[in-house]
């Protein structure tokens, strides 16, 4: 199996990898395990047990992994470059039509039905995460103090993470039954033939590890984010925003634990109430967009950099596309570099270990987290979408009844994301031609 198939592979995946993690991961599992056997069902879970443990979007991660076990950094920088590639391209041309043409009645209409079935997703998100993660009281109070402090006290995302990873921590040692990892994605079934890297095959030389390796990736990782940097800031001052971004998207992708939805609300915070990139209402579209787009979810960070870019006229008035263009490629290069530097720096050490309790027990208690973060996200989203006026303002009836019949559709007829962002999305232009909206 030649670096040619896997590069055509790769890039074909990063145009069909709709669903979200759950989607790509299983779309990941069927084309390289019981298909193309590029990879046992053993070694496929053990690098997808590490990449559920980082920051950052676990389905890009694995596929940079397999790439790089496959075909060393060169494959595993191609592969999870090209998971991400189509969607940044997509989401700049989206991006581009929603700011030039928004305010058209059509493209208005499209949005007004796709905001309250954004808000549906966020709390179908939740409970998917959450019945899989709140095993127990210990999880369930971890969940309802991250809600409570977002809410109510208006916590900083990042000191919620590290709460949870100490009472991780905690409960690993006071409670381990409780903070052990579940079945998850261990308890599938094996036995689909050999596979070109199998249970036995030893690991290649180059994923074997070594200090030495560990200390040149680390060091490749911070000379190209420190250069980025620098070159930022001497173009455009460390005021400029496109500094601004490039250190904000840096923090958020090393907190991104428990996928897009969980980092989204350190994003509202940075971007939408301190910096200004963006609106609330903006956000919500954003999400919409992102959820329509193949790769991960969190490249949604290409929306908001693209309009961060176009408001902040970075390169004057006359060239809003190319500012938008250029800050939406800054953000994702931010975004996904640290994801990059976690695999090719850990990955020989977890092809030489396994997971313990110590390890994985801040993780569970981040996941539990993790959910109570997500149900803040769709209150925050709901406030806009309901009152899009403020609590002071009118209720908004026919977007509630455009998120119930979402929610419907979610939980009880099981519809994929596709079709009821569709029929929202037609829900709500008839409604703007109706005048209902």
């Amino acid at each position: 199996m030649g670096l040619g198939e896997a590069l055509r592979f790769w890039l074909k995946l990063g145009f069909v990898s709709f669903g979200g993690p759950a989607g790509q991961i299983a779309l990941m599992h069927a084309e390289l395990v019981e298909r193309r056997r590029w990879i046992s069902e053993k070694r496929f879970l053990h690098a997808l047990n590490y990449c559920m443990v980082l920051p950052g979007p676990e389905a890009q991660q694995l596929a940079t992994y397999i790439g790089w076990l496959l075909h060393r950094s060169r494959g595993g920088i191609a592969a999870g470059a090209l998971f991400v590639l189509p969607s940044l391209v997509l989401l700049i041309a989206l991006s581009w039509v929603y700011l030039a043409w928004g305010r058209l009645p059509v493209v208005a209409g499209l949005f007004y039905g796709l905001k309250p079935a954004v808000t549906a997703l966020v709390v179908h998100a939740a409970h998917r995460i959450g019945k899989r993660a709140l095993r127990n009281g210990w999880l369930w109070g971890i969940a309802a103090a991250a809600f409570a402090a977002l809410l109510l006290l208006d916590a900083p995302f990042p000191l919620i993470v590290l709460a949870a990873a100490l009472a991780g921590m905690a409960g690993g040692r006071l409670a381990p039954q409780a903070f052990a990892p579940g079945g998850g994605h261990a308890a599938a079934q094996q036995g689909y033939g050999p596979a070109f890297i199998d249970d036995d095959t030893p690991p290649p030389p180059h994923a074997r590890f070594s200090r030495g390796r560990l200390a040149r990736v680390l060091a490749a990782g911070m000379a190209l984010w420190l250069a980025a940097m620098a070159a930022l800031v001497l173009a455009f001052g460390l005021d400029g925003a496109l500094a601004q971004m490039g250190w904000f998207f840096t923090k958020a992708a090393l907190l991104t634990f428990g996928g897009a939805y969980a980092v989204l609300p350190y994003v509202v915070q940075g971007a939408v109430e301190q910096h200004h990139w963006l609106s609330g209402a903006q956000m919500i579209d954003g999400l919409a967009l992102g959820e329509t787009t193949p790769g991960p979810l969190i490249m949604v960070v290409a929306f908001v950099g693209f309009v961060g870019g176009w408001t902040k006229q970075l390169f004057g008035p006359d060239a809003l596309f190319l500012a938008g263009a250029t800050a939406a490629g800054v953000v994702t290069f931010f975004t996904f570099l640290p994801s990059f530097v976690f695999i090719l720096a850990g990955g020989p050490l977890i092809e030489s270990t396994h997971g313990r309790l110590g390890f994985t027990a801040p993780l569970t208690a981040i996941t539990a987290a993790v959910v109570g973060v997500i149900l803040n996200l769709a209150v925050f989203f709901a406030g806009h979408v309901l009152w899009p006026q403020g609590l002071a303002g009118r209720f908004d009836g026919v977007a509630a009844l455009i998120a119930l019949g979402a929610g419907v559709a979610l939980f009880r007829l099981r519809l994929g994301v596709m079709p009821v962002l569709g029929l929202c999305a037609g829900l709500g232009l008839a409604a703007t031609w109706l005048g209902a909206a």
